[in-house]
Order: structure tokens, then C-alpha cells, then sequence
């Protein structure tokens, strides 16, 4: 494409990359570029397709706005048949950089929203990089393809798109980030929930291979599906429409339209338990896959095994996960025994799994033991096993668990999932961040997002955040709170009861038959 090339100021800042050149803006002491395309729009000819590398352009590109948010469903108030008006162009990154000149050096680290595998984007106010960027690294955010355009098991596409997605974003890093003032060999990648399970799987990956030097993982989902439960969810999604998850079925349909099917068979989870399981019961619609390609091999097995033994790790997770989505489904405080022994019937390993949570937290109510068998199953036990992993195999590895509540509705959300994000980033005055920090942030929330910042980023910078590497002696974690110690994992009793237990994909069920027989009669289309 051409564009038209404005008059250059010193408050626009002029960087030229492998497609073209670019300009951005100064705010707050750091250069900012916004929606640089990273891949050809995923759209016609590309619709499920490997991301291509985006052609080249002439002129200046203007890069201030972020680039439109992939299809995705509608989750926490948004409407899935809504669509974004400014464009198909999915794939962009943004970059943030106090000094953005070819030589500087500086370390980069690139963010991996979560969301499940089905909603997010990196124009979300809380990711804004503009105050880490002022503590000395660039830093990179970017959009991948999420719920069914990036996650769903489709005949004719390959696997796992939104992983390949993320490849294409660090492959795009590698090859422009000098520009920016970055060093291409001093990449962290870091990501939240979703995002970090994200992280886990690039560790797994050949094609990330030598992408990224460091990770970062927190609160990393422990959810990855068997390429027949992937095949079973993408094919009951389509049969909403009357079609089969196939390419020829599927490329010419609205994206909106996936979305809002997706969404019509999470919104039923309860009865495809039979077939789907624990992800059926945590309502998972989309996880990547285990596929024998693209992903040959769990995370956890893939680092006992050695993989990216050179790649240091972080990693960590908060104290009460669980807490916010019993909020958002209106169980707080209404979680009963009948709720806590579903939970533990479900989630806890092993036939002794429930016993045990029994036995090892005997003074527990049903709210708290249904809390942490939820938080240990989806991201805390996961976050700890990757550092296990690492450890056992000769790897080294820093843990850290957040504790600190958020003062957000009164404190009842406790040390919930995603609190991390905005004391990482520092943003805590904007977004969503006020449900969790409160209106005002507190000079406590203030030092503690300083105490986070410094740590993320000297680990970015030189591999140390400031504590002792995790063993399988002494298991010493970085605890961040009001006063933030080192001390044993504090999470024991939970550790103990998975420590033999193996995160496997998850399986299909059985063939029970589906509802309404809307799958036989789609795939007899």
C-alpha cells in the first residue's frame, strides 16, 4: 500500500523496518508505533491459514492507532456479532521504546495477552507499555487469532493458528526490533493466563526455537486438548451453523458468525460433560492442541525433557485464582458443600484426589475448598509444574507467587487471577484496573507495581530477578505483598497432593452421541 508521507517532526519519530518505513509518536518519554502489520490480514484466499509475512509498502506508514481486535466472542459484556469497522488487518504489533535508534541495545520484552484462547486484544488500556518502556526495554504487544479462527480443529487448516500467529510476531521482533533501539538477542517473552499457557507452549515449540532468551509465565492455564475433543468442540460449533469444521465449509463464513456459535455451545457446556469432561465443566471451548506438528508434546513434558534448556524461566502465580470467576458467576459467598464436592470430584487428581484436599486442609469451608481445588487445577499447580520440570532436568528456574489482595470491591477478591497484569505493567489507573486496585491506587499498590516492574524487567535485562533460583530442596519463591520475603512455596499442601500427577491433554470422553443429533446430521451435509 502507499501512504501519504506527512512533514517529520521531532515528536514523531521515523523507524523503517523490513516491509517499509514507519512513524509513530512520542508520549510520556517513549517513542510509540501502534498497528504494524506483522502478516498478511488472515482473510479470502488466508482465511485459517499459516500467518504469510505482510508485503511490502511505500511512503510512510502512519502507525498510531491500534490494529482491529480479532474475531472473538462475547464474553464479560461484549457482543460476539459485533465487528470491529477499521479493517480485517488482525495481525499487528505495537512498540514502545525510550530510545528508539538502530545500536542502542536495549532489552525487549514482548507480551502475550490472555483470555481463555477466545477473547483479548493488544489495544486494551491495561497494556499499554509506555511505563515499562521507561524503565529501559522495548516493549512489544501484538494480536493473534483467537476462539475459532485461531484454536478450532479444522480439516484442511493447520493446528494451532493462533500459536503460529504468535511465532510469526516473534519472527517479526528478530528481524525489525534493532530498529527500534531493541536487541534481537535479548528477547523475554511474557504473558498472563491464557498468554502464559501460550509462553508454556512456545517453550514446546521447534519453530520457536531461538525466537525468544527468556519467558515469563503468569498464572499459566494448565488446559491443552487431544486433537479428537479439539475435532469433537470445532465440530459441534459448526453443526450450529449446518456445517462441518472444514475448510470448504467454513472460509467464506462471516466471522461473526463462528463467534456467535461458539458461544451458543459454551453457553450449554453442561451437557456435553459426557464427551468433554473437565472442559466441559470449566466451560473451555478452546485450548491449543496437541496435534503431533505444530505441538508434538505437552510443556511440562517437553521441558523434563530438555527442551530450550538455554531459555530462562520465570515463573509464578497468584495466591487465590479462583476468587474472581466464583465473583463473575455470582458464587461468591454462595459456594456450598454440594458445589465443593462436584469440584473435587472433578478436578483433583487421582481416586484419592477429593480425600486428599480433605485431609490436607481439614479446617476448610466449601467456598475455600472449592476455590483451591479450581485455582490448583487451572494455574497454580501448572505454573509450579513448569518450574518442577525445568528444575528436574538440570534447568534453572525463578518462582514467585503474588499474595497481596486487591483492594478493589472491598478486598473480597482477594490475590485473584489477572492482578498481576496491571502491577506488572504499572498501569494502574486505567482499564479494567479499577474492579482490582480501587479508583485511587494506594502508595502500597504504587510500591508494589515498582517492586514487580523491577524485578520483570531486570530478569528481561540480565536473567535474575532479584531472588534465589527454585530447587526441589530448599523450593524458596519470591512472595510479593505489602512486605515482600522469600520463603518456602507457600502453596505445600497443594503441591503434595499433585506432585505425582501429569497435566495430559484433554481427552474425548466417549461417543455417547450428541444433542439433538446436530453433528451426524451436519456431517452428512
Amino acid at each position: 500500500m502507499t501512504v501519504a508521507e506527512p512533514e517529520a517532526s521531532k515528536s514523531r519519530p521515523d523507524v523503517r523496518v523490513v516491509a517499509g518505513r514507519l512513524r509513530g509518536v512520542r508520549e510520556s518519554g517513549a517513542a510509540v508505533f501502534r498497528g504494524i502489520p506483522f502478516a498478511e490480514p488472515p482473510v479470502g484466499s488466508l482465511r485459517f491459514a499459516a500467518p504469510r509475512p505482510v508485503q511490502s509498502w511505500s511512503g510512510v506508514r502512519e502507525a498510531l492507532a491500534y490494529g482491529p481486535p480479532p474475531p472473538q466472542g462475547g464474553h464479560f459484556g461484549r457482543d460476539a456479532s459485533s465487528r470491529d469497522a477499521s479493517g480485517d488487518d488482525w495481525l499487528t504489533v505495537n512498540v514502545w521504546s525510550p530510545d528508539p535508534a538502530p545500536g542502542v541495545g536495549l532489552p525487549v520484552m514482548v507480551w502475550i495477552h490472555g483470555g481463555g484462547y477466545v477473547i483479548g486484544t493488544s489495544g486494551l488500556p491495561e497494556y499499554d507499555g509506555g511505563r515499562l518502556a521507561r524503565d529501559g526495554v522495548v516493549v512489544v504487544t501484538f494480536n493473534y487469532r483467537v476462539g475459532f479462527e485461531g484454536f478450532a480443529q479444522i480439516e484442511g487448516a493447520p493446528a494451532n493458528r493462533g500459536l503460529l500467529d504468535q511465532v510469526a510476531a516473534l519472527a517479526w521482533v528478530r528481524d525489525n526490533i534493532r530498529g527500534f533501539g531493541g536487541d534481537p538477542d535479548r528477547v523475554t517473552v511474557f504473558g498472563q493466563s491464557a498468554g502464559a499457557g501460550s509462553v508454556a507452549a512456545l517453550l514446546a515449540m521447534e519453530r520457536a526455537a531461538g525466537l525468544f532468551r527468556r519467558a515469563v509465565a503468569q498464572s499459566a492455564t494448565g488446559t491443552l486438548f487431544t486433537p479428537e475433543l479439539a475435532a469433537d468442540i470445532s465440530a459441534a460449533c459448526a453443526a450450529e451453523l449446518g456445517l462441518r469444521p472444514t475448510t470448504a465449509d467454513l472460509s467464506a463464513v462471516d466471522p461473526r458468525r463462528l463467534s456467535v456459535a461458539a458461544d451458543a455451545v459454551g453457553a450449554t457446556m453442561d451437557r456435553w460433560a459426557p464427551r468433554w469432561g473437565r472442559a466441559a465443566y470449566r466451560s473451555i471451548t478452546f485450548s491449543p492442541v496437541i496435534d503431533g506438528e505444530i505441538l508434538t508434546v505437552t510443556p511440562w513434558q517437553a521441558l523434563a525433557d530438555s527442551a530450550g534448556r538455554d531459555i530462562e524461566l520465570l515463573v509464578g502465580h497468584t495466591r487465590d485464582e479462583q476468587r474472581l470467576f466464583t465473583a463473575i458467576s455470582g458464587l461468591l459467598g454462595e459456594v456450598g458443600e454440594e458445589e465443593a464436592a462436584k469440584a473435587l470430584d472433578v478436578l483433583a487428581p487421582g481416586a484419592d484426589g477429593a480425600q486428599r484436599y480433605r485431609e490436607a486442609f481439614p479446617t476448610a469451608r466449601p467456598d475455600e475448598l472449592y476455590e483451591l481445588v479450581h485455582s490448583d487445577w487451572l494455574f497454580r499447580m501448572p505454573s509450579l509444574h513448569l518450574a518442577e520440570a525445568r528444575t528436574t532436568a538440570g534447568g534453572q528456574a525463578h518462582v514467585y507467587e503474588l499474595t497481596w489482595p486487591a483492594p478493589g470491591m472491598g478486598g473480597a477478591l482477594g490475590a485473584c487471577h489477572g492482578l498481576d497484569v496491571p502491577l506488572v505493567f504499572g498501569n494502574l489507573d486505567r482499564g479494567q484496573t479499577a474492579l482490582l486496585i480501587g479508583e485511587a491506587p494506594s502508595p502500597e499498590a504504587e510500591a508494589l507495581s515498582a517492586r514487580m516492574r523491577t524485578a520483570w524487567t531486570s530478569f528481561a535485562a540480565h536473567g535474575d530477578p532479584g531472588w534465589p533460583g527454585y530447587d526441589t530442596d530448599r523450593r524458596l519463591v519470591q512472595r510479593f505483598d505489602t512486605e515482600s520475603t522469600v520463603s518456602a512455596y507457600p502453596e505445600d499442601p497443594s503441591r503434595r497432593i499433585w506432585q505425582d500427577h501429569t497435566f495430559s491433554p484433554l481427552p474425548l470422553m466417549g461417543d455417547q452421541g450428541l444433542p439433538g443429533d446436530r453433528l451426524r446430521s451436519a456431517r452428512s451435509i
